[in-house]
């Protein structure tokens, strides 16, 4: 079932208010600006410390600090909470019987071959795990249910244990949410609280435990960062990025808080999948390199979406986008081992003190300086269009890296890009080979401030001859906040036979759940009327314990669906009953920049092409190391200025937000939308 919005590509407003996209990292903090129908960008140095901080420096220079502007923003603050062990101390109230059910997990071996296997920390210490003798049957109903004598006894004991939040999550409460409302009712509004049922209503004790809990401990963390950045920026109207792609409100982000945790990269995607839209792509494999990580993804015409990814150590069972991340970007720190053996990453240098070259006082090795050594970041480059580069504080920090390796500094330079690049390439491998796909027909769509610095040899690597290169690259996750649209993903579990359940029975339920997703969306100032859905049902065999998604179209057989599609992934039928697990209904409004701005495409007349022809700009050159050949250096803006036909490697091509490196065998030209295509 999908209904399509009313108003999917609404015009874009000159006069409406500044809209600002921020994509806060863990080196750099980036800014879009729409703004009188045109896009504006710039970049600022994180401040781990304060990210609000970094935010108002970008606003300031965008000219918008004193301004009535909406931002529609990615943070990692979530996502640092957890994997840093900084969250909120939680308290966690289950069943009887029930309260280990954390520590215990799925009994996973972390390391399979050790037969020792190191102490983990719980996710919550057994004195903070509570049990209340509530307790759910299979079909929904109340077997046993907790006096209000001993709610009173829970409360007094919570307080004592000194908690910040709690998370409530009651056995098969999902079926029945009224007993895990009725304890939250008791505890008031002392606590932060988080309900299973609220949080995750589906089955799966452990899964859904855990992002309550992950819920509960970010949640005031987010609270209190989103209230101080609304203190600095008064006159802002702010939306937050979901890991699914979607937008929240602000003061409605915290109670979400678990679904925040992949909000920077979600971004990317977005704009990823806007962009070739507009191009006409049908696959493209995403490659966005920051300074701290890298993230890859596979786009096939719509943002991909799973609930089997992890954060950190945790399942992470809410719907997020399809990406897998890797510890190594600009900044990931080059060393040798004991054993003599170059490493890569995953640790990185961050924002402060940052790769030598940024001059305050790292002199770690990172990717970074071994680009500005090799010459591809070339002299007089500036990094976000005011930072500086220190070549010779590069040079000693490669240099000590080379004699430990007994090497030269060009082949330690070489080294920790050829290593950098392994790891990358094996990533995109993951997404793409690993899963059954063939990446040698597809587009290298690449992104972040320095993947145009590793993009054509990674192509050469997959046996991939097209390399896009698109504008903004190095703010592009900041870009695709503007094009992701307020939304949200919901889920009702149902856990019975297909076949008991008609057409009608299931319209009805997910017409509530429409309902009820329409007045959330309402309540952050969207237009009902201008709603999409689309409804699935999450299908098994019986006896199975995972399922498969299919689309629910009224008049059509989904059961017939499910068996073809899971044959498709198996390879064979079952002659089992089918069962049905979960409804899950996708809402969206439409976005605020459903496409770029006409002001934004690099176009020319048919006389300007007379005038000037496709003849490229005079560029400056650079002699890089081990290279015999002077190597041009190209602006970007100039090439977009003169319609360059084609620029054959190797050369350079710089950009306020990122560099591009074109090798030898590789020539670049622009299409109409303003991005580098890089063929070989």
């Amino acid at each position: 079932m999908h209904d399509e919005p009313s108003n999917r590509q609404p015009e874009l407003d000159p006069a409406a208010r500044p809209l600002v996209g921020v994509d806060t990292g863990g080196t750099f903090t980036d800014f879009v600006a729409l703004q009188a129908g045109a896009l504006r960008h710039c970049k600022v140095l994180s401040t781990p410390d304060d990210p609000s901080r970094a935010i108002f420096e970008g606003i300031h220079r965008l000219g918008l600090a004193d301004r009535e502007i909406d931002i529609v923003h990615g943070t990692t603050v979530g996502t640092n909470a957890v994997l840093e062990g900084k969250g909120a101390r939680v308290a966690y109230v289950t069943s009887t019987g029930f309260a280990d059910v954390l520590t215990l997990g799925r009994q996973e071996r972390e390391t399979v071959y050790r037969l020792e296997q190191p102490e983990t920390a719980p996710p919550v210490p057994a004195r903070q795990c509570f049990e209340a003798s509530t307790r759910i049957d299979a079909e929904g109903r109340t077997v046993t249910r907790a006096a209000d004598e001993e709610l009173s006894a829970l409360v007094d004991a919570i307080e004592s244990a000194g908690v910040d939040a709690v998370a409530v999550n009651l056995i098969f409460s999902f079926l029945c949410p009224e007993e895990e409302q009725r304890i939250a009712k008791a505890l008031g509004e002392r606590w932060f609280l988080s309900l299973s049922s609220e949080v995750l209503p589906e089955a799966r004790e452990f899964e859904r435990g855990v992002a309550t809990w992950l819920n509960a401990s970010v949640g005031p963390v987010i609270q209190r960062y989103l209230a101080q950045l609304a203190g600095r920026l008064p006159h802002a109207r702010i939306a937050v990025m979901q890991s699914a792609g979607t937008t929240v409100a602000a003061p409605a982000a915290a109670d979400h808080a678990v679904r925040l945790l992949l909000s920077g990269p979600a971004g990317g995607i977005a704009a990823a999948a806007q962009l070739g839209r507009m191009m006409g792509a049908k696959r493209m494999l995403t490659f966005d390199m920051g300074g701290t990580s890298t993230d890859v993804a596979l786009v096939d015409g719509r943002i991909p979406l799973t609930t089997t990814s992890r954060m950190g150590r945790w399942p992470l069972t809410i719907p997020t986008v399809d990406i897998h991340t890797i510890g190594a970007g600009g900044g990931s720190i080059a060393r040798v081992d004991s054993g003599g053996m170059l490493l890569v990453g995953p640790e990185s240098a961050g924002a402060v003190p940052g790769p030598a070259c940024y001059g305050n006082g790292g002199n770690e090795v990172t990717v970074t300086d071994a680009n500005v050594v090799l010459g591809r970041i070339p002299p007089g480059a500036r990094l976000g269009g005011y930072l500086e580069l220190d070549h010779d504080a590069a040079s000693a920090a490669l240099l000590r890296l080379a004699i430990a390796m007994g090497c030269d500094v060009l082949e330690a330079a070489q080294g920790v890009i050829r290593m950098a690049n392994e790891h990358m390439a094996r990533a995109l491998r993951v997404i793409s080979v690993e899963r059954g796909h063939d990446p040698r027909g597809d587009e290298l769509f690449c992104f972040g401030g320095a993947g145009g610095l590793h993009a054509c040899e990674l192509a050469e690597l997959l046996g991939m001859r097209r390399v896009v290169l698109p504008r903004r690259a190095g703010v592009l996750s900041a870009q695709g906040m503007l094009a992701s649209a307020p939304g949200r993903d919901t889920v009702e579990a149902i856990l019975g036979l297909l076949s008991e359940w008609t057409d009608e029975a299931l319209s009805e339920r997910f017409g509530a759940m429409q309902d009820k997703a329409a007045t959330a969306l309402a309540g952050e100032g969207q237009d009902p009327h201008s709603l999409a859905f689309s409804a699935r049902l999450e299908l098994r065999y019986r006896g199975q314990s995972g399922g498969m998604l299919v689309d629910f179209e009224p008049g059509t057989d989904p059961a017939e669906s499910f068996a073809r599609a899971h044959e498709a992934a198996s390879g064979y039928r079952l002659q089992q009953p089918v069962e049905l697990v979960n409804l899950r209904l996708s809402t969206r409004a439409p976005a605020p920049m459903p496409d770029l701005p006409a002001e934004d495409k690099p176009g020319r007349s048919a006389k300007d092409a007379a005038i000037r022809g496709n003849k490229s700009p005079a560029p400056r050159t650079t002699r890089l190391p081990g290279l015999d050949i002077d190597v041009p250096v190209y602006e970007r803006t100039e090439l977009e200025a003169s319609r360059t036909s084609a620029i054959d490697g190797p050369a350079i091509i710089t950009d306020t937000v990122g560099t591009a490196w074109i090798p030898r065998g590789w020539h670049a030209s622009l299409d109409k939308l303003g991005n580098i295509v890089v063929e070989r």
